[in-house]
C-alpha cells in the first residue's frame, strides 16, 4: 500500500482523508508519525490554495514521498471576504475561537440578517514527488447569525448556519455536518480526481 504524509495532526481530519485515499491503495500517517522534523511552515499565502500548497510542497520537500494538506477558513461577503486565510488568527497574536467569534459579531452588528451571507472553505492539496499535484477545493455556503448556539464542533460553528439548515454547525452533530461540511465537499472532488488518474494509468 503507497504512503501519504498528511500534515496535519488532527486525528479526525487524517481519519476522513484515509476513508477516500485507502480506496485507491494508499494509507495516510501524520508527519510525526513519519519521522519528519517539527518545522514550522509559515502559512503566509494570499490564498488557501497558496497555503495548503505550500504545507504539502514543504513536507513532499522533506520526505521525497506524496503528501496531503489542506487550507481552511471562513469567507463573510460583507466583510470583503474576511476573515478567510487568516480566519485562526483573526484576532491578533494569542487569538482564540471566544476572540475571533467576538470580532467577527463586532464587525457585523451593523449588518442586517440578509446580507450576512458566508462561506466556508477548504482547499486540499495533495503532490507527487515528481511535482504533480491534485487541488481540491469545497465550500460550504451559509450566513451568520447574531450570537453564538451550540456547543459542538470549533471555531466559528455556533455562528454559522449552512445553508437549507436552521441549526449552526455547532448545534448540528457531527454526523450530520461532516456529510455537508466544507470539506466533505472537498473530499468528495478528491475522490473524483484519484478516480479519473486511475482510469489513465
Amino acid at each position: 500500500m503507497k504512503r501519504i504524509i498528511i500534515a496535519s495532526q488532527n486525528k479526525h481530519k487524517i481519519e476522513e482523508i484515509e476513508a477516500i485515499t485507502k480506496k485507491f491503495g494508499m494509507s495516510v500517517v501524520s508527519r510525526n508519525d513519519a519521522g519528519l522534523p517539527n518545522t514550522d511552515i509559515e502559512e503566509d499565502g494570499k490564498t488557501f490554495e497558496e497555503n495548503s500548497y505550500k504545507k504539502a510542497y514543504e513536507i513532499m520537500r522533506l520526505a521525497g514521498e506524496m503528501t496531503i494538506a489542506d487550507d481552511s477558513g471562513l469567507m463573510v461577503d460583507a466583510l470583503g471576504g474576511a476573515p478567510g486565510v487568516y480566519s485562526a488568527r483573526f484576532s491578533g497574536d494569542g487569538a482564540t475561537d471566544r476572540s475571533n467569534n467576538e470580532k467577527l459579531l463586532f464587525m457585523l452588528k451593523d449588518v442586517p440578517a440578509e446580507k450576512r451571507t458566508a462561506k466556508f472553505v477548504s482547499v486540499i492539496t495533495m503532490i507527487y514527488p515528481d511535482g504533480d499535484k491534485i487541488v481540491a477545493r469545497g465550500e460550504c455556503p451559509g450566513s451568520i447569525i447574531f450570537e453564538e448556539r451550540g456547543q459542538g464542533g470549533f471555531g466559528y460553528d455556533p455562528l454559522f448556519v449552512p445553508d437549507g439548515y436552521d441549526k449552526t454547525f455547532g448545534e448540528l452533530g457531527a454526523e450530520e455536518k461532516n456529510k455537508i461540511s466544507h470539506r466533505a465537499r472537498a473530499l468528495v472532488i478528491l475522490e473524483k480526481e484519484l478516480k479519473c488518474r486511475e482510469k489513465d494509468l
